[in-house]
């Protein structure tokens, strides 16, 4: 396979232009949901179960998750939310912060809404038919021309294919720049039960949304190239499956494992392509799933804590949002500055089981 090289050829590569994140004004201390928890379940829950709860929100590594709720009196009642209602509170969240996150990337990339020829959203915690991206139209008053695109499904690590799907759109004949958003409201599938998959949920996703906007002119990082892998073998690792119609989270105590075995080997193939090292990638936006994770992969990758800094940062501010998270990592390493020449990698992966990287160049 022959690769692009830095230099002229980089200018014929799709760039990110822009960037934008957003997550709902509401903010829980993990040790007050340590709290809620303890009051409203302890009677409810087997010890063993509220041991483990409480051991997984007391854990360093997450200090703090953003729930779109308007108050802790609506986090509380998360409890009881019947189906109807947790489709409404999706619907709102997930168009209000995706088009807070969409004008934010936007106006980072010196662009408006009519530049926009095409969009395409990921999600996997709720279902709208028509999908987010309509709704977007509408919010943002795009062209009714727009080609528009929903992924559902890819989990954690849909910001990557949707990236992919993105890039794909630059190739059309649009003069134009293509919008790329992933959005999860992670509360919208809180349930509870003695069941270890649960209670680790709970206590550590949360809400948010993250946007790029992708161009072939103008400044930004390059999108050299990217990889993925999917192993049906280990869907039953990490998914969600339907009980009485709603979604529950389910999570192998294996996963850590299963990721630090499945990734690795993806991310080094995909730097061999282009004569990289790990050592050689200076900046890495890698989607933080856990604190066991990330420690997984740390060691499967030989990553250092540097390496590590921005996507510990993000965990320990917003806990794991889902798919949106690496787009939030990369959100701050653009903003730090990636030097001309510079590399960069995100990694995400999820259910399927999939793994997804990114091969981006300043």
């Amino acid at each position: 396979m022959k690769t692009r090289t830095a230099s002229t050829e980089d200018n014929l590569l799709p760039r990110i232009a822009g960037v934008g994140t957003a997550v709902p004004p509401f903010v829980v201390r993990q040790e007050r949901a340590d709290a809620l928890m303890a009051r409203y379940y302890s009677g409810i829950l087997k010890p063993r179960t509220m041991d483990v709860m409480h051991q997984v929100l007391s854990h360093p590594s997450i200090k703090t998750r953003h729930v779109a709720v308007d108050n802790e009196e609506q986090l509380v009642g998360l409890k009881g939310e019947n189906p109807d209602a947790r489709m409404d509170r999706f619907t709102r969240w997930a168009v209000d912060l995706s088009a807070q996150a969409l004008t934010r990337s936007l106006a980072a990339a010196g662009l408006t809404a009519g530049d926009i020829c095409a969009i395409a959203v990921n999600t996997c915690t709720g279902y709208l038919c028509p999908g987010i991206s309509t709704y977007l139209i509408e919010r943002l008053g795009l062209s009714p021309g727009v080609r528009a695109f929903d992924f559902v499904g890819s989990g954690c690590g849909g910001a990557i294919p949707c990236l992919q799907a993105g890039a794909r759109l630059l190739d059309g004949p649009d003069d134009g720049v293509v919008a790329c958003v992933s959005v999860e409201i992670c509360s919208a599938t809180y349930q509870m039960g003695d069941d270890i998959s649960l209670v680790i949920s709970n206590a550590i996703f949360g809400d948010g949304a993250a946007a790029t906007v992708l161009s072939r002119k103008g400044n930004g990082v390059s999108l050299v190239s990217s990889i993925g892998r999917y192993d049906p073998a280990l869907r039953d690792d990490v998914r969600y499956v339907y009980k009485n119609g709603q979604l529950h989270n389910r999570l192998s105590p294996q996963l850590a494992k299963v990721v630090g075995e499945a990734v690795p080997p993806m991310v080094l193939e995909l730097l061999s392509r282009h004569g990289l090292s790990v050592a050689a990638v200076r900046h890495w936006a890698v989607h933080p799933g856990g604190d066991r994770i990330l420690e997984a992969l740390k060691s499967g990758l030989g990553l250092s804590e540097e390496q590590l800094g921005v996507s510990r940062q993000v965990l320990l501010e917003f806990g794991n949002m889902s798919s949106p998270t690496v787009v939030f990592e990369l959100e701050r390493i653009l903003s730090s500055g990636i030097a001309k020449g510079e590399w960069c990698v995100m990694v995400a992966f999820g259910a399927g089981f999939s793994a997804h990287a990114y091969l981006l160049r300043g």
